[in-house]
């Protein structure tokens, strides 16, 4: 049975790219780089948008926010008791929490703080709470941390306490009592779970006040009457479903990718221009080639075949490499510099590592847009010079 590849094809094919090295060499680059550039992009936003989904999913149903002359205030506690009998909720938890600068590193933590007793708002820190011994939210000198922010106390020595400075200026040390984790690392990396009573002594607040109300209803269908109904009681409170959170990072996130949409049109442009150049025609040397090959008694089918044998070896060569380049860039290295583009370069959040999510589809899309379009570029040519007659393609 005859063998479908041609072996002497390939081998002289091989040769023929080796004999052109430098000019090969740079449209290998050229190829590599724009691969690498896209399916970096590519696998930073899959990865975040993956990540954000997970964060969405776990926020409250509904979040609600107390407003005074444009500036968020604390909410009265007292309005939870109104606020469980309208139909429809099955729970009511007011929050209290707040962000707390660290200077030394230059970064936000999330300080929460929980009462042990009460139902949490979310399956991840109720997951939390249940596997901690309920004597650390009684204590007022304990906390427990995310591992984010476990590395960062870590690199600044504080490797079992964390002093604080509360809003009157005074020093509260707090003592760590456990490092957990989440399966998402967004929501708990930078998270410091802490008790109430220290909370409240933190950041000050009234306790008969929270920073915000978090409401749980039985039928997520009813969300919206059920946030008219809110509107209603107490006009100055804002209400933030999971839909208005997920519609938000969505916008954020379409206006940095136009960050890549003006990356890969410069990519583009440049690839284009090199296959324009190779569908232009054959450079006399290789228009030489095939007259030469056609009168030692090649057939035109050889000729193209040859050809396919070299753009295939080429293009595909460039395709793994990016591909191969990119992985390892944003999975092992996780992304630098790039993927601040997506989550801003602010010390905001303490790091946090990548997910491995890889969407086959865009991988396929990007290999047709680029392999099976040089090839065809070189082919064309190619053939065309071939249907001349030996003679006349080296003249």
């Amino acid at each position: 049975m005859k063998s479908k590849i041609n072996i002497f094809l390939m081998e002289y094919a091989i040769n023929s790219l080796l004999r052109r090295g430098g000019k090969n060499i740079f449209i290998l680059l050229i190829f590599t780089l724009l691969v690498f550039l896209l399916s970096s992009a590519l696998f930073i936003s899959e990865s975040i948008k993956l990540e954000l989904n997970s964060v969405v999913k776990q926020l409250p149903q509904i979040t609600l926010q107390r407003f005074q002359a444009g500036r968020q205030v604390d909410v009265p506690t007292s309005r939870v008791d109104k606020l469980i009998l309208i139909e429809g909720i099955q729970s009511v938890v007011p929050r209290v929490w707040g962000y707390y600068y660290f200077k030394v590193a230059g970064v936000n933590f999330s300080v929460v703080g929980v009462d042990a007793f009460e139902e949490q708002y979310t399956k991840q820190l109720q997951d939390i709470i249940d596997k901690t011994d309920i004597s650390v939210f009684k204590q007022d000198n304990s906390m427990l941390v995310g591992s984010g922010v476990r590395r960062v106390l870590d690199e600044n020595y504080y490797k079992d306490f964390f002093n604080f400075v509360t809003h009157d200026g005074k020093w509260k040390r707090l003592n760590i009592a456990g490092v957990f984790n989440s399966d998402v690392s967004l929501e708990a990396n930078d998270m410091i779970l802490i008790s109430k009573k220290s909370a409240y002594e933190i950041f000050g607040m009234d306790k008969t006040m929270a920073t915000d109300i978090v409401v749980k209803v039985s039928n997520p269908t009813e969300i919206p009457m059920i946030v008219s109904k809110i509107n209603e009681l107490y006009p100055d409170m804002r209400t933030i479903t999971q839909d208005d959170i997920r519609v938000s990072y969505q916008n954020i996130f379409d206006y940095k990718s136009g960050f890549f949409l003006a990356l890969f049109v410069v990519c583009a442009f440049t690839f284009f221009i090199i296959i324009y150049d190779k569908a232009s025609g054959l450079s006399s040397e290789e228009k030489k080639e095939i007259g030469i090959l056609k009168a030692v008694g090649w057939r035109m089918d050889d000729i193209i075949k040859e050809k396919f044998y070299e753009s295939f070896i080429l293009s595909f060569c460039a395709f793994l490499l990016g591909l191969v380049l990119a992985l390892f860039f944003v999975y092992g290295l996780q992304a630098p510099l790039l993927r601040d583009v997506f989550i801003g370069y602010s010390q905001l959040k303490p790091p946090f590592n990548l997910p491995f999510n890889v969407d086959f589809a865009h991988m396929i899309l990007l290999f047709l847009l680029s392999v099976p379009v040089y090839i065809a570029s070189t082919i064309i040519p190619s053939w065309k010079a071939s249907t001349l007659d030996a003679d006349e393609v080296m003249r």
